[in-house]
């Protein structure tokens, strides 16, 4: 990004309102939050569609099942940090639409695949890639123009607008479940339309703050370490759950019922998080870090105890947890960070991708041995003990790491 060509384009950029009175968000904001809620409708109308469509209709194995799957979250989160500078260098508006093409892309192979697997695989890292360039492009453009005390708003809207696009997704999914090449038209014009709508977005402005744009070798520099490591520890426990529930509810409770549970895990963020937005940006870190995670360890052993009604308690403090922690570990990395609003978005999003396939490899693993002595309960009880242990290894680490720093042999003494 440039700074303002004139003192005069920086004054305006300063001084342009943040939105029209009583209205929290601009036009070109809102547009936005509506394609983040559009694209995430369409994502999640395939996702948790594909294991079966690679499996049942396409006659591919289990084990290649998840080589494919994995691929696409590598893409997807391995590639944040090029994806979020190259963003930054395109500028906002031009990464959406770039995004959101493709995800047309996408979605027409996956319309045009038919029975045969390499355009399914085309189509999943085709869509992997857009949301690897559009998640830091989509949270950045939110913040333009916003001082710190409008980030926690703006930044719990577009996790609601993402949370209730992923809430409603696998009902429209749902409902082609049984005419894949209905699913991937609708998933296709939902995508093409998002992109239209796009085309008329402003340009965004550019303020005279902006930190200077770092070459590709340096997408990690300046990177705000504890966040990125809270970020991934909360994803590396959350996901657990979001991994292994559906398994564990089996034959527990009825598909319905958890399909209607797992709804409201994320229509629970849409709510809360919007609401408690500006109390948690307030909040001291450490408070709503011990919150969470005691959030999430009371939500571990609800779900251990197997029943219905305390596995959808449990699922909902987790949700409740989630939220928090969510918000408060991405408005962390913005205050810390050295670089702009997109990179550090992406930087988060690498941290996402290192939790959620730590969880892959462990959790499984695990799971694995308590499901063989026919005691799956317990795994839930092993990660409750991980939400106290970790994040106190985690924090105490970072805290012997600053007072290391903190005293250590001066610059000025000449000692190494």
């Amino acid at each position: 990004m440039v700074a303002p060509t004139s003192p005069r384009a920086g004054t305006r950029n300063r001084r342009r309102p943040h939105g029209r009175p009583g209205h929290p968000c601009t036009g070109a904001q809102l547009t936005v939050l509506v394609g983040g809620f559009l694209v995430n409708v369409g994502s999640f109308a395939l996702y948790p569609y594909l294991a079966v469509l690679l499996r049942d209709r396409m006659g591919v194995g289990m084990e290649q099942v998840g080589l494919i799957l994995g691929l696409g979250t590598m893409v997807q989160y391995g590639s944040a940090t090029v994806t979020a500078a190259l963003a930054e260098r395109l500028g906002l508006r031009r990464s959406l639409i770039g995004a959101l093409l493709l995800y047309s892309l996408g979605g027409t192979a996956f319309l045009a695949g038919g029975h045969r697997v390499g355009f399914t695989v085309a189509g999943i890292l085709l869509i992997s890639a857009a949301g690897s360039l559009y998640s830091p492009a989509y949270r950045s453009y939110l913040l333009c123009g916003a001082d710190a005390g409008q980030r926690p708003r703006l930044v719990s809207a577009g996790n609601a607008a993402g949370s209730l696009g992923i809430a409603v997704g696998p009902v429209v999914g749902a409902l082609f479940v049984h005419n894949s090449g209905g699913t991937f038209a609708v998933v296709t014009a939902l995508y093409l339309v998002v992109a239209v709508s796009h085309l008329f977005l402003r340009r965004e402005p550019v303020g005279e703050q902006t930190p200077a744009v770092e070459p590709f070798r340096r997408m990690l520099h300046g990177m705000a370490v504890l966040p990125f490591a809270l970020t991934a520890l909360t994803f590396y426990l959350n996901m657990h759950f979001y991994q292994y529930l559906a398994v564990y509810a089996e034959g527990r409770m009825a598909a319905a019922f958890y399909g209607a549970v797992m709804m409201g895990y994320a229509l629970i963020q849409v709510a809360v998080q919007p609401l408690l937005a500006n109390r948690v940006g307030r909040a001291r870190y450490p408070v709503v870090l011990a919150v969470g995670f005691a959030g999430y360890t009371v939500g571990m052993v609800a779900l251990a105890d197997g029943h219905p009604v305390t596995i959808a308690a449990g699922v909902a403090v987790i949700s409740l947890s989630s939220a928090l922690l969510f918000l408060r570990n991405d408005l962390a990395a913005l205050a810390e960070s050295k670089r702009s609003a997109t990179v550090t978005f992406g930087q988060q999003r690498l941290a996402i991708g290192v939790g959620a396939s730590l969880s892959g490899l462990v959790g499984g693993a695990v799971y694995g041995r308590f499901e063989e002595a026919n005691r799956p309960s317990g795994f839930w009880l092993v990660v409750a003990v991980q939400c106290v242990l970790l994040p106190l290894l985690l924090l105490g680490a970072a805290r012997w790491r600053r007072r290391a720093s903190a005293t250590g042999p001066s610059p000025a003494s000449g000692r190494p």
